[in-house]
């Protein structure tokens, strides 16, 4: 069978999303919180926000300014009723509205394995961070045979998405010019820390 395949709809969990999926994924969200390294005033998109918890903590932790896309409207309206005062819109992460080199920092957690387009995601991350820009991506970590298993049963599925190793993530942003900054590692979860080229 062939088609397009399918993206997750997480707009419908939106409303309890932070009482139930949102605590099951609290290390990841701690991994990631410990290695972003902000200054007040950094301008920071959280790709795949949700409904905002994380940008609400660092904007709180280091006074950012905060921007959040995510495909899901009902995720957005969460966001945007806990961080009124940020820029946070219905966006694909591979096609965004912002200008070049506007982004001092990128985040995404737990949505990488969700991206249908990798190439397209790494090509706009490229082109809305600054010069020496950082990227964070946090998400599950599986050993191998784990993720063999798992990608080919999204595959089966038609579920747009796969898990992947640092390595892999490495090779295939530093086709768009990014640069290894790094890894951490806490139980099942990774943040895998890339840079531009200042």
């Amino acid at each position: 069978m062939h088609g397009k395949k399918k993206d997750m709809d997480f707009g419908k969990r939106a409303h309890n999303y932070d009482d139930s999926w949102g605590r099951i994924f609290r290390r990841f969200y701690h991994l990631m919180l410990e290695q972003v390294e902000l200054w007040p005033g950094a301008a920071l998109l959280d790709v795949g926000c949700g409904t905002g918890s994380m940008l609400r903590i660092m904007a709180d932790r280091r006074s950012i300014n905060g921007f959040g896309i995510d495909m899901a409207d009902n995720m957005i309206k969460e966001a945007k009723r806990k961080c009124p005062e940020m820029n946070i819109q219905v966006s694909r992460c591979e096609e965004t509205p912002f200008e070049d080199n506007s982004f001092d920092v990128i985040t995404t957690c737990l949505a990488y394995h969700h991206f249908s387009d990798r190439a397209g995601f790494a090509k706009e991350a490229a082109r809305i961070l600054k010069p020496g820009g950082r990227l964070y991506i946090g998400d599950a970590r599986f050993p191998r045979a784990i993720r063999v298993i798992m990608n080919g049963g999204f595959k089966l599925l038609r579920i747009a998405g796969a898990f992947y190793s640092p390595e892999e993530i490495f090779r295939d942003l530093a086709q768009y010019g990014f640069i290894p900054d790094g890894y951490r590692e806490d139980g099942y979860a990774q943040v895998v820390k890339l840079k531009t080229s200042e």
